[in-house]
């Protein structure tokens, strides 16, 4: 069955495996505290240019996600997203599990906008009953978006603004980072993201790794104790080395971004191969995630040969699918799946 179903449906990167294997033996100490992990942090503050920063290795992206917005949020706020952030739609609730509401505003592509923003949280500061209400303590957004969108370098900095003007702080979810940063389209630098940024996080387990992400707080920034709350959130691993391991091999040599391009390249020449044989597009995706409308029928045939995601239902006989390729996709399934097409 070939497959494209998803980033994260293969293991990981060859040298994420070699390396696990070489340091096998290795007395190591626990939770993070290894040499692997300190080198990985170095690396990633080096990529980022951001000398200041604390980084975090969590086991996953929803962990992750629940375990930032939680940590910083005082048990009165919420964390302000577009109604199509993950977050909102696809966490099963874990951010209101921690008792924090997800806060909607408009989603336009995938995108915040920064001037809805501003007003969702003058709006809610200009009303007699606030103190009744969910105080917006957050912004978060994701980069790419969900539905593989990108933010400008503009959209970026104006929605930080926002964020500044009210004392909050700015939350990118980089699940799928590298493929972001990889795109043509794509007008920003690492550096300059974690510029407009107080927290985000690197994707490993959508980009070669076989789990964990890497939450870096650009400005000192860590809540106290947040050590403690990884583990409180059950999300600290005692072999921390594992993720430690990966990150440090994945930031050597800009591993990391070699894999993304390659998505990146395995993606635009699905988009093409799609658009040759006259299938419609949902929106225009720049990244790794390609959104086709199918017909049901259609849909069902295709089915039978080739596994994709279910996005959402367009119209009585129409569903929108989703085809994502990764570092591992090769062109080799990439002309199987216009053959069978």
């Amino acid at each position: 069955m070939l497959s494209f179903e998803s980033d994260y449906i293969e293991g990981a990167h060859p040298k994420i495996l070699e390396k696990l294997v070489s340091t096998n033996m290795e007395q190591l100490s626990g939770y993070g505290s290894d040499k692997y992990c300190e080198s990985a942090k170095q690396r990633i503050k080096t990529a980022c240019a951001c000398p200041d920063a604390d980084v975090w290795f969590i086991t996953g992206g929803t962990q992750t996600n629940q375990i930032v917005i939680d940590s910083v949020l005082a048990p009165y706020e919420g964390v302000v997203a577009a109604f199509t952030g993950h977050v909102a739609a696809h966490e099963a609730g874990a951010i209101e599990y921690t008792g924090h509401k997800v806060l909607t505003i408009p989603a336009h592509n995938g995108k915040m906008n920064a001037e809805e923003l501003d007003k969702y949280i003058e709006t809610f500061y200009a009303d007699g009953n606030h103190e009744h209400m969910v105080f917006p303590g957050m912004a978060y957004i994701s980069f790419p978006t969900e539905y593989g969108t990108l933010y400008s370098k503009k959209e970026l900095e104006d929605i930080h603004n926002v964020c500044q003007k009210y004392k909050i702080p700015l939350f990118i979810d980089g699940a799928r980072l590298g493929y972001g940063l990889e795109s043509s389209e794509c007008d920003i630098t690492l550096p300059e993201l974690a510029k407009f940024c107080e927290v985000f996080y690197i994707g490993g387990t959508k980009v070669g790794a076989l789990c964990g992400e890497a939450v870096v707080f650009t400005k000192k920034n860590t809540p106290k104790h947040f050590l403690n709350l990884i583990k409180k959130h059950g999300a600290l691993l005692a072999k921390g080395r594992l993720l430690g391991i990966q990150f440090d091999t994945l930031f050597t040599d800009n591993l990391y971004f070699e894999i993304s391009r390659h998505a990146i390249k395995m993606a635009e020449k699905l988009k093409k191969g799609f658009a040759e044989r006259g299938y419609k597009f949902f929106l225009d995706s720049p990244t790794n995630q390609q959104f086709i409308v199918l017909d049901n029928s259609q849909m069902e045939k295709i089915g039978k040969s080739v596994r994709f995601g279910f996005w959402e239902k367009y119209d009585e006989t129409h569903t929108v699918v989703r085809f994502a390729t990764s570092w591992a996709t090769t062109e080799q399934a990439i002309n199987t799946l216009f053959d069978l097409l």
